[in-house]
């Protein structure tokens, strides 16, 4: 009797069991039709090349743009930026033994040195005087011009250009604004979008060392890959260890992307990004001082001839050539440019992975 009461018990035990089987194979499945037709996007590069930047585009120019609380972050963000660079323009022109070229900008220099935390347009306020003298002073313009000599925000320009504006006491951000601030990007952000019906999910992951262990987490499943690179630093060092340079550090997590088994299957997409700041740095650096290999033939200050060797550069990285290399030439901050640009990569993605998307 007892072995009948353990037998019957044993085949209620394994019912139960193949019945959550069923399910968990049923969800699995749901899971698999709600993904079909689905395109997920994974941003890729190394640190500071932009990634974080499209994703806001895609959100200006797909989405619906910005709620008022994060308007208000943005400008925490952007006071930041803005302090933080006069702090290491103020330090670089001390270390680099550039005098002020007035004297009283060296109060100036120190008082903003001295700065901490700014939160409010009040707190800001307080600093413009300072800031904006700093900025002018010759000794400071001199030290900007070496910025490739150590690390200085890309917007730094842009945002000290604009400075008058930006310290008032009811300002608030612009949507060009957000798009030249700069803040590092920790773990995994996702934005998904419906672009003319077609369902996208973009993953931005963070790209500094520390923060490419995240990666692996976001590989099942991907569609395509924008490839993000700082196309103007191939003078400048990484920030990590102040010795690796930016572009070579690309070139190697590129070669490891292009060539990763699991993305054989994924459309690559190159953006060669920061492409008016390498216009604008080849009129006075010499690419070949930093890449020997730059062909004798071509001309250095020559943007096509250099655009050329770049592509290249990351089309050497490539063990298999049989599919083409996309690529564009970006500038993320450029929303015109960026929407024309992305309509064409919509149609490489769409193309090349019609089999296994349902489009509506």
């Amino acid at each position: 009797m007892a072995w009948r009461c353990c037998a019957v018990s044993r085949t209620s035990e394994r019912v139960a069991q193949d019945e959550h089987s069923k399910e968990i194979d049923k969800r699995l499945q749901l899971e698999k039709a709600k993904q079909k037709g689905l395109v997920k996007v994974l941003l890729l590069g190394a640190g500071e090349s932009g990634k974080s930047t499209f994703l806001k585009q895609m959100r200006i120019i797909h989405g619906q743009g910005f709620e008022e609380q994060e308007f208000l972050e943005y400008r925490t963000i952007i006071f930041d930026n803005i302090i933080s660079s006069a702090q290491k323009l103020v330090r670089a022109r001390k270390a680099l033994n550039i005098p002020w070229n007035e004297a009283v900008n060296e109060a100036h220099g120190n008082l903003i040195e001295a700065a901490g935390p700014v939160d409010t347009p009040e707190e800001f306020v307080q600093y413009y005087a300072a800031l904006d003298a700093v900025w002018g002073d010759d000794g400071i313009q001199r030290t900007y011009e070496r910025r490739s000599e150590f690390h200085l925000g890309d917007s730094t320009n842009y945002f000290f250009n604009n400075l008058s504006s930006i310290a008032t006491l009811d300002y608030l951000p612009c949507k060009q604004d957000i798009l030249c601030s700069r803040k590092s990007t920790r773990g995994v952000q996702e934005y998904s979008i419906h672009i003319k019906k077609v369902p996208f999910t973009f993953v931005d992951v963070g790209g500094q060392r520390a923060q490419r262990t995240k990666w692996f987490q976001c590989f099942q499943e991907v569609t395509s890959i924008l490839f993000m690179v700082a196309s103007n630093g191939f003078d400048q060092v990484l920030v990590e260890d102040r010795l690796t340079n930016r572009l070579v550090e690309s070139l190697n997590i590129f070669h490891t992307i292009a060539n990763e088994r699991c993305f054989a299957s994924a459309s690559i997409v190159l953006f060669l990004n920061k492409a008016d700041m390498l216009a604008e740095k080849i009129k006075y650096r010499d690419i070949r001082q930093y890449f020997p290999s730059f062909p004798a033939q071509m001309n250095p200050h020559n943007l096509e001839h250099v655009q050329d060797y770049l592509i290249h550069l990351f089309d050497s990285q490539r063990i298999d050539k049989t599919k083409l290399l996309y690529h564009h030439f970006t500038t993320a901050t450029d929303t015109d440019k960026i929407r024309i640009i992305f309509e064409a990569v919509r149609n490489t993605i769409l193309e090349n992975n019609l089999k296994d998307l349902v489009l509506f």
